[in-house]
């Protein structure tokens, strides 16, 4: 066994954007004693290491299958049991090779053979397989050639197509030096259609339109880094936005076959250009796509297409207020909620353990409650059919305000008692149904106080490890994201809060829950906080939940979920 390598660590996806001429290429043959990975073994490995059109190394070595040689293998590739007497068992070979192919992209000829016998014997050395990015010269030639030209991509037909310095003998490391001219003749063809990089490359080898693929330009000039895209149409409108770790990658990706989604590929069609807007990191990413969702209503996006659109339940504006069920917040409104029926069915719980009036006659200021309504046992208001002037009927709205607030969360704990009396009276499915109720009712609560307290604080900054070192700032106010920015690794973090905070937008306050941020922004932002690593650098008020809201219930709700899905 002979080679020759240089240390070199596992590169990345994105490492691998670098041109085809720098990346490393390890081009791997092997011949077994038959064609079954899992049953079979090797009995050659031939390897070259290749960079720039430069060979780097080479790896040659007969393993020792532990078993004998069938005799058309031996007709097929010359090697003779009697040749492996001595060699090394794969055992011992393995780790050489993996270390000789580390941190390159493996290529091989009908690449799933040759990589499925050397994962099936990493398994059975007990050593585990390295994340390697494989390219399939079978794949590519037949991507890249003509029926005309290649009838057949075997490796004979194309080193004579090529005419490479070494022909192919069914030895590993002879058909590794032809597969390595074969491939870079596949390169030179490649590199006259724009392909130049290995994720380029990726890209190129599904079959496309020439359309969709004639498009690629439009991601040409796009920068590698986080942000938001749009693509525009004819008339330069907005057809659909996008966020992205690596904006050039991500656009790319639409112009080849790894988009398979229809109406995607019709929107690619009608795009004439693609706008970025780069951002320090994904949480800005995801509040200006959010931003950009709800001012341009983009027809190609599905999810989140307009996303100011809520329900909230609110109290009425009458001596006797009831709740109701509006697009518009305001203070103490309970939401959001994304449609109308959850809005309903969470107003209709709050209503009957509040005891909130469900009628809808008008009632004046002078007059009474309760005479008209028939009692609640047969199907009547909630409020009752005993007479209540305004003074009276106020402390059940109270109730429901402090409910939503976090003030006070009894009405929750009378709903629990109640399932317990129907549970214990064996009505379980009225047990059940209320049950389920009253987990919606409290998940409601417990996001629109959660969305609250962040909306509640002026300024926050907050901070979040960023991987390989340094932090990701965050400048909130009222719940809208102010201002966003990094500090790489070893720079000093303060002077950059400082920064952010004196250039960040100033917000206008509104009267609602979430002082008129979107819900879904605060979302947003509620999360990040929430993950892993992230420090509170300064704060103008406390961000705390209330001591009473329903963020006590949430183990609760979550053992309800279970039972209604068991």
């Amino acid at each position: 066994m002979s080679h020759q390598s240089a240390t070199a660590r596992q590169l990345t996806f994105d490492e691998l954007d670098t041109p085809l001429r720098e990346t490393t290429f390890v081009v791997v043959d092997l011949e077994t004693t038959g064609s079954r990975s899992g049953e079979d073994a090797i009995t050659e490995i031939g390897a070259v290491k290749i960079r720039g059109g430069e060979v780097l190394g080479e790896l040659a070595t007969l393993v020792d299958p532990g078993r004998t040689l069938p005799p058309f293998i031996v007709e097929l590739t010359g090697i003779t049991s009697a040749m492996l007497v001595g060699a090394p068992r794969i055992e011992r070979v393995l780790p050489s090779f993996l270390e000789f192919a580390r941190g390159a992209v493996l290529v091989a000829h009908n690449a799933p053979f040759d990589i499925g016998f050397l994962k099936a014997a990493a398994a059975q050395c007990d050593l585990p397989w390295p994340p390697f990015q494989v390219l399939c010269t079978v794949k590519l030639a037949r991507r890249v050639l003509s029926r005309e030209e290649a009838p057949s991509v075997k490796l004979s037909a194309l080193a004579s197509l090529f005419a490479v310095s070494t022909r192919p003998t069914h030895r590993a490391l002879d058909d590794a030096r032809a597969t390595v001219d074969v491939l870079h003749g596949l390169f030179e063809r490649v590199g006259n259609l724009g392909v130049h990089s290995y994720p380029e490359l990726v890209d190129y080898l599904p079959n496309v339109s020439a359309a969709q693929r004639g498009k690629r330009g439009l991601a040409a000039d796009l920068p590698r880094r986080p942000g938001v895209y749009l693509f525009r149409g004819p008339s330069d409108e907005v057809l659909y936005v996008g966020t992205a770790v690596n904006l050039q990658r991500r656009v790319r990706g639409y112009f080849t076959g790894s988009e398979t989604r229809a109406r995607m590929k019709e929107m690619v069609a009608l795009a004439t250009r693609v706008d970025h807007v780069e951002c320090a990191h994904g949480l800005e990413a995801a509040v200006r796509e959010l931003r950009l969702l709800a001012a341009h209503a983009p027809p190609y996006n599905r999810r989140s297409k307009f996303p100011r659109r809520a329900w909230w339940i609110t109290t009425t504006d009458e001596p006797f207020p009831r709740l109701s069920v509006t697009r518009r917040s305001a203070p103490d409104a309970l939401g959001p909620f994304g449609n109308r029926t959850d809005a309903a069915e969470v107003a209709a719980t709050l209503t009957e353990v509040c005891r909130i009036r469900s009628c809808t006659k008008k009632i004046r200021m002078d007059q009474e409650h309760g005479p008209d309504c028939p009692a609640t046992a047969v199907g009547g208001c909630p409020a009752g059919s005993d007479p209540q002037g305004p003074d009276e009927y106020g402390p059940a709205v109270e109730a429901a305000r402090r409910l939503i607030r976090g003030a006070d969360d009894e009405p929750l704990h009378r709903l629990r008692g109640r399932i317990d009396e129907l549970a214990t009276a064996e009505l379980f499915e009225n047990a059940a149904r209320l049950r389920d109720r009253t987990a919606a009712l409290a998940t409601a609560l417990r996001r629109a106080q959660r969305l609250a307290s962040v909306a509640a604080i002026d300024e926050l900054v907050a901070a979040r490890p960023r991987d390989g070192g340094g932090w990701e700032f965050a400048v909130i106010r009222a719940g809208r994201l102010a201002s966003a920015g990094v500090a790489a690794r070893g720079v000093s973090p303060m002077p950059v809060v400082d920064a952010l905070t004196l250039a960040a937008e100033t917000v206008i306050d509104e009267p609602s829950p979430l002082r008129g941020a979107m819900a879904g922004e605060v979302g947003l932002l509620a999360s990040w906080l929430d993950s892993p690593g992230v420090r509170i650098v300064r704060a103008s008020d406390g961000y705390a939940e209330p001591s009473r809201g329903a963020g006590a219930w949430q183990q609760w709700c979550t053992l309800a979920r279970a039972a209604t899905l068991g």
